[in-house]
């Protein structure tokens, strides 16, 4: 496969501008821009921008994949929403990265891995993944926790990913709902390479995820309670194109990240630990289950080919007449035919003990057809041969 590279950014919080969208394109001639949107690949050459830069002066997600096995999702917030020293607590090497621009927060993940074989539509998961940056504003926190976990579950992948030392490494804090992620969660952790047993091993720590239920009176009352100086200012932002903003806001300063987390003191090699003793304890079953299946099937295999045998052993005289009736039509699909039921009335007399009388009848056959060359090589071809 040739060279492949993939670039989609996206504006969600507040479109370019048309200055903004002439910058951009002053990039990239071939990239289809909108307001809203940026998306371009390569073949050969390059992307003469700087991924970083856009996501800090234009975009609030970017996806970026190349057929190498690179694998990265950035994506951008105010700061207000997601405390950057909470963002570092997630990071991992150069897989899981934070950092500040101006007002902004901006986190990368990147997974790498050799491909063996490229995925088919795999351009297209910024759509299922970028809801994420939603979940994680709204004090969800466990987007940020898969990517740090499928950062060391590379290791079990390239174990030049780390040094050993990160071995005792601390976990961060462990987001409830671990064991029941959303769709976008899904889709990242699906994009990431995370491996299911890492990410269950995980989620033996993880509470269930309690559904965020915002008391409306309170929130009136709260809402009553802010100086009118306050909501005008507020309210000029949302007819601004800020409403998402504003929203995130109020709801973070209203209590919105209610959710617990757990301090689970386990360290990288431990979760590694625990994904492998898991891994082999399933696969293990899984063996298991194949094998019990394997010999479900072979046990009814054999009850069909005892019922089949025993129909035929009901008039043995028809299924010889039978056999001399396709092999008289002088026809290849008539003589497959006429094998086949030789082969099942020489197992039925091997299985009833007359596997004598049946070479006796067997041998006569054949020397009453043996000008007929075809059928002879096809009595040979299924092991045939007269005493």
């Amino acid at each position: 496969m040739s060279e492949y590279q993939y670039y989609e950014f996206l504006a969600i919080d507040r479109p370019l501008t048309d200055q903004q969208q002439a910058e951009v394109r002053a990039l990239s001639t071939r990239a289809h821009i909108t307001a809203t949107s940026f998306t371009n690949e390569y073949h050969w050459g390059n992307f003469r921008g700087d991924a970083h830069r856009m996501m800090e002066r234009y975009y609030d997600a970017h996806l970026y994949l190349a057929n190498w096995g690179t694998h990265q999702i950035m994506l951008r917030f105010p700061q207000i929403v997601l405390d950057p020293k909470l963002a570092e607590r997630y990071c991992a090497g150069d897989q899981v990265s934070a950092w500040t621009s101006g007002e902004h927060l901006v986190l990368s993940f990147t997974s790498e891995a050799e491909e063996e074989y490229w995925e088919d539509d795999v351009e297209r998961s910024l759509s299922a993944i970028v809801g994420v940056r939603a979940e994680l504003a709204a004090g969800d926190l466990r987007p940020l926790y898969l990517a740090w976990l499928s950062a060391y579950g590379a290791w079990e992948r390239d174990e030049d990913a780390f040094d050993y030392a990160e071995e005792d490494e601390p976990e961060p804090p462990v987001p409830p709902g671990l064991g029941s992620l959303s769709a976008p969660q899904r889709a990242l952790a699906g994009f990431l390479r995370l491996d299911d047993d890492l990410l269950a091993a995980a989620a033996e720590t993880s509470p269930a995820a309690q559904p965020v239920q915002h008391d409306r009176k309170a929130l009136a009352a709260w809402i009553g309670s802010l100086p009118a100086e306050r909501k005008n200012a507020l309210l000029l932002r949302m007819i601004g194109d800020d409403a998402t903003r504003v929203r995130w806001e109020l709801l973070r300063e209203f209590g919105g990240n209610t959710a617990d987390h757990v301090e689970t003191g386990r360290t990288v090699a431990e979760l590694l630990d625990t994904a492998a003793t898991r891994r082999h304890t399933r696969e293990q079953q899984e063996t298991a289950r194949r094998a019990e299946e394997q010999a479900r099937r072979k046990q009814a295999q054999r009850q069909a080919r005892e019922l089949h045998l025993n129909k035929i052993a009901q008039d043995l005289e028809a299924a010889w007449a039978r056999v001399e009736s396709f092999i008289d039509t002088r026809k290849p699909r008539e003589y497959d035919q006429a094998v086949d039921l030789l082969r099942d009335l020489q197992a039925l007399a091997i299985r009833d003990d007359h596997a004598g009388t049946f070479a006796q009848r067997f041998t006569h056959l054949r020397e009453r057809h043996q000008g007929k060359p075809s059928l002879i090589k096809r009595f040979t071809a299924a092991g045939l041969i007269p005493e």
